[in-house]
């Protein structure tokens, strides 16, 4: 590792937060040279120290990504490269604790210096490893285990605008969801959100339990795209070595691509859709690929968060994710809308590890409340409503309340039995169009007379 204690003062140019450094051709074609990724501390004029990171090689010009910024840089500074890329602590001891973008604790605990290491970004886990997901993640919020289950090993974002309570629903999922481990990345969080989602953890009891990335919106922006690879690193060591069933949480992964578009036009790189890099999607592709349920036991599960600016849906970075994730839950006016919702995976579990009617019961109310819809069309029309109308209103009405409000929290199974009875509240048996079978089981006779 001789190479770790050569200081180059070649500083070609700075832009920004990025800095091009010249090495010899020697130092570059080694083995030990600069690597893509690898970390280096820059020396600022007044002798304090910051890591950088690698971000371009070419030729004899390596570029990098300065982490406390450029100010107090000249061309005349230091760089010292490590001859290795980032690493995050990994042991039983980062639960309960809270790290920012670079690995080192915010939280005023115990320094982890001596605990092992593990290299972040690195590639996927061997499809072999593998198995195919069978199993359900229970969160206690009917619109996900009711209609569009969570499934072990799925990536799923949570699609929003600015504005709505996203991050409070995020971190109610992580409290409620039957995990092991839940492993929290926050992107450029202003501190009242970091605040909300630390809180809840440790009022809700489960913080012994999770362990927080965060990166707040006054930190550096290059750790913004290290908080991803530092929450699945940890989380894919505890899956694949420990067998914990992990949950990821990323808030938000817009600003992700944000900072990803911030460096790519610091670098002058020619840019794709709106300006993000061509390469977003291969970005978003590397970190959701994470996402795996083990052979050995084990699984990490990724759900995110992506604000579409200006609600639009075709906007790069949800179109880009859309491609890459099974599905999307679609939040907005603080409810989960069962339209713009699909879980690809449910049918794997639904059925097969949930109660026989789970499949019946969400069908037939997913076609009532789209027949409410169209009910409400008609009433908003002036048009003459029909006495089977006003059942699909009333219907329509209590579905909302009972169900799509992201604050109701309900067990699958007494979310079942709740479906069952709305369903009787509002229509007779032989209006509902389900096998007889399971109206005889489950439809509440007392409601119906």
């Amino acid at each position: 590792m001789a190479q770790t204690l050569i200081r180059y003062s070649k500083i070609l140019e700075i832009v920004g937060d990025i800095i091009k450094v010249q090495v010899p051709d020697t130092a570059h074609r080694r083995e030990s040279g600069p690597r893509f990724g690898d970390l280096a501390v820059v020396e600022y004029e007044d002798g304090s120290l910051s890591l950088s990171q690698v971000i371009k090689l070419q030729e004899n010009t390596v570029s990098l990504q300065v982490f406390k910024g450029t100010k107090g840089l000249s061309t005349d500074s230091a760089v010292r490269f490590l001859g290795h890329p980032m690493k995050t602590t990994y042991s039983e001891n980062v639960l309960g604790r809270v790290f920012r973008g670079t690995g080192e604790p915010i939280d005023q605990g115990p320094e982890l210096s001596q605990d092992p290491k593990v290299t972040i970004g690195g590639p996927s886990v061997n499809p072999l490893r593998r198995i195919l997901a069978s199993k359900m993640i229970r969160t206690n919020v009917p619109m996900i285990d009711l209609f569009n289950c969570l499934v072990e090993s799925q990536k799923i974002p949570i699609f929003s605008v600015s504005g709505e309570p996203f991050n409070a629903f995020l971190a109610r999922i992580g409290i409620q969801a039957d995990a092991d481990i839940v492993v929290f990345g926050g992107l450029g969080l202003i501190f009242d959100d970091y605040y909300l989602f630390r809180k809840a953890f440790e009022d809700a009891g489960v913080f012994s339990r999770t362990v927080m990335f965060v990166n707040l919106a006054s930190d550096p922006v290059v750790e913004r795209i290290l908080i991803p690879d530092m929450a699945l690193a940890v989380a894919e060591h505890f899956g694949v070595q420990e067998g914990k069933r992990v949950l990821v949480l990323l808030s938000d992964m817009t600003a992700f691509a944000d900072a990803l578009k911030e460096i790519s036009i610091a670098m002058d790189q020619v840019p794709a859709n709106r300006g993000y890099p061509g390469d977003l999607y291969s970005q978003l592709a590397r970190r959701y690929e994470k996402a795996a349920d083990y052979v050995k036991g084990g699984s990490v599960t990724i759900l995110t968060v992506t604000t579409m600016p200006g609600d639009d849906v075709t906007h790069p970075i949800p179109d880009n994710t859309g491609y890459i994730t099974e599905g999307q839950f679609y939040l907005h006016d603080g409810k989960i809308d069962p339209f713009g919702s699909l879980s690809r995976l449910k049918q794997n579990v639904i059925g097969r590890v949930t109660r026989e009617d789970h499949g019946q019961i969400m069908n037939t109310m997913i076609r009532f409340y789209s027949g409410a819809k169209e009910a409400e069309q008609k009433r908003a029309m002036a048009f003459e409503l029909s006495s089977y109308d006003r059942k699909l209103l009333k219907f329509g009405t209590l579905f909302e309340k009972r169900f799509m409000d992201i604050n109701v929290s309900l067990s699958l199974e007494q979310a079942l039995d709740l479906a069952w009875q709305t369903l009787a509240e509002c229509f007779e048996p032989q209006e509902l169009l389900m096998k007889q079978a399971f109206i005889d089981k489950y439809f509440p006779q007392k409601l119906n007379g």
